[in-house]
């Protein structure tokens, strides 16, 4: 079976998580949780019209069960440098607040996401 760019992209992230938490890097590993994250909302399947009601579904009946999106490696990268450009902006307004220290910080966060491009 092919795999998608989304879950070989979360793979390498979770054997990096796993690291991160063994070496006591909770910073490291917080930011990691958060990439997972903004991945799997973007394979996350667009709600269906109407399902503003909630249906009741039978426990282990996979009749919730909803196939999520594949994601290409141009979305992934897409993800990722959204996911930068986010730190950016915030390490700027900490700048604006005369913050450097946490600037300083959210920007190795963003530095870290950077690594991630280059595996993409």
């Amino acid at each position: 079976m092919m795999q998608d760019a989304g879950h070989e992209m979360k793979a390498r992230m979770r054997a990096d998580l796993r690291a991160a938490m063994k070496e006591g890097r909770g910073g490291d590993a917080r930011l990691i949780r958060s990439l997972i994250a903004a991945i799997d909302k973007a394979e996350a399947p667009p709600a269906r019209e109407g399902s503003g009601e909630a249906v009741q579904h039978h426990f282990l009946s996979g009749s919730a069960e909803v196939e999520r999106l594949s994601l290409d490696a141009e979305r992934v990268r897409a993800i990722l440098l959204a996911e930068i450009e986010e730190h950016e902006q915030a390490a700027a307004e900490m700048d604006r607040l005369d913050r450097p220290d946490r600037a300083d910080a959210i920007r190795a966060e963003a530095r870290l996401t950077a690594r991630y491009l280059s595996q993409s």
